[in-house]
């Protein structure tokens, strides 16, 4: 039997086992947004008299001490899914997050939330690159911008089921039951995780992706050969340090600093914002603030189908666009009136145009550029640098409200310098407008270039 014709004989095996594998990657991320949503919507009460009274100061510093340690945790964990492996990091990671978040809705000072807020974004951050890498061994190039899209709906949905979930559930029986329930249910993902997700093709006796579509395989550096030597093989110490001096994959770094603030201060202070301007209670400042996750599907997927079948593969267009326009928009959001469907299509809108570039510049693009051999140190190391950014989008309404005193808004001076930084990033990409990332097949091509797609692909599968 040829090799064209064991590969046709394998059609069902491999599909069924891409498709399974993107289930339980995805269903994975899903999951971990539902452990990371409870603290911000129970700001909501632990801000209250009736609560435990804490200032957004408090809130604050219990923010920074989880963003620090998520940062730090996607530089770590990233380098280890390369090097151990998808599941094992993954496993690890999401029964922690399990066991901290049971913690924490048993605890009651500042000074101990914080602690496991920290020890929660080393469990967040075991996320991300592992997974990323895990859909980089099952889909190849020419299909990634629209499997990530679909694949990046699971941030999407994670955070609006996680809001909507920690909301209620804190309205009807309390605070602390918004951490343990998400606890209870991503216990039930990591169940389904270790039954039925696998690293790699080969590990289930399939060739790898490359073969089985008939694509040239990328490579991290132009003049790299695809079958290399074991010293700069998957998971090697040489890989993850060739991917790290990547000038594409340091200019994506810069780039997700730039844009991140913006998401994380979505992410971690949507509700209390509406509660401010509409005085809304937890339930409807969850939901409120959740319409930003509620657009990401739409996006993610526009941006994935657009990257793939308008611009052919090209990932830096469609994200210039779109952080052109989000800037726009974070500039007037302030200005917004103070309505239900004014703050809910503003959150809306951000969301739709901030998740297009976000899941193409920390998702399909880092694995593309970091290849399937360091795709999880190049997502992680994007997520991470983007991270220490989010830094500052989840703490700064907390020091700039003590910087302006009480009685006077932050809110426009903040919106207008994440405006800034949406503008800059655009600016950052646009030279970068066609770029490609170089295979085996074009090792004497200008970094950046490739032949087209249909070129590498021609004789493959559809």
């Amino acid at each position: 039997m040829t090799s064209l014709a064991r590969l046709r004989g394998a059609d069902f095996r491999y599909e069924r086992w891409r498709w399974q594998v993107f289930a339980a990657t995805w269903l994975a991320y899903f999951g971990f947004y539902l452990t990371r949503k409870s603290f911000s919507v129970a700001k909501v009460i632990l801000v209250k008299p009736t609560g435990m009274h804490w200032s957004k100061a408090d809130l604050a510093w219990v923010d920074a001490a989880f963003l620090i340690t998520y940062a730090a945790g996607n530089f770590f964990w990233g380098a280890l899914g390369d090097r151990f492996g998808t599941r094992r990091v993954v496993l690890t990671g999401m029964l922690a997050s399990i066991v901290v978040a049971v913690l924490m809705g048993a605890s009651s000072t500042v000074v101990l939330f914080g602690a496991l807020f920290a020890i929660q974004g080393i469990c967040q951050s075991s996320g991300w690159g592992p997974l990323a890498k895990n859909i980089g061994e099952f889909f190849s190039q020419r299909e990634r911008g629209r499997v990530m899209g679909f694949w990046c709906i699971s941030y999407a949905a994670g955070g609006l089921a996680g809001s909507a979930l920690a909301g209620v559930v804190a309205q009807a029986y309390g605070w602390r039951y918004a951490f343990w329930i998400p606890a209870a249910a991503l216990l039930v993902v990591w169940v389904l995780f270790f039954v039925f997700q696998r690293n790699r093709p080969e590990d289930v006796g399939l060739p790898p992706i490359e073969q089985y579509h008939g694509e040239q395989e990328a490579v991290v550096a132009v003049g790299e050969p695809s079958a290399a030597p074991p010293a700069i093989r998957e998971g090697s110490w040489a890989v993850i340090g060739a991917v790290l001096r990547n000038p594409m994959v340091l200019l994506l770094a810069l780039v997700y600093l730039l844009l991140k603030p913006t998401r994380y201060l979505v992410i971690f202070w949507a509700p209390l914002y509406i509660n401010e301007r509409l005085g809304s209670g937890a339930a409807e400042s969850g939901i409120l603030g959740s319409m930003f996750d509620l657009a990401s599907p739409i996006a993610v997927l526009l941006g994935g189908y657009v990257s793939d079948k308008v611009f052919h593969s090209k990932r830096m267009p469609i994200s210039v666009i779109a952080l052109l326009a989000s800037a726009v928009l974070m500039f007037f959001f302030s200005y917004l009136p103070s309505t239900r469907l004014a703050l809910g299509l503003g959150f809306f809108g951000i969301g739709f145009l901030l998740n297009i570039p976000d899941s193409l510049v920390s998702g399909t693009a880092a694995i593309d550029f970091g290849t399937k051999k360091g795709a999880s140190t190049a997502s992680g190391f994007i997520n991470g640098c983007g991270s220490v950014g989010a830094i500052v989008g989840g703490t700064v309404p907390g020091w700039m409200q003590q910087l302006v005193g009480k009685g006077h808004d932050p809110w426009q001076a903040i919106f207008i310098g994440l405006s800034a930084g949406l503008a800059i990033a655009a600016a950052l990409l646009i030279p970068k407008w066609n770029v490609l990332p170089p295979t085996s097949r074009t090792d004497e091509t200008p970094t950046g270039t490739q032949a087209p797609i249909a070129a590498q692909t021609a004789g493959g599968r559809p």
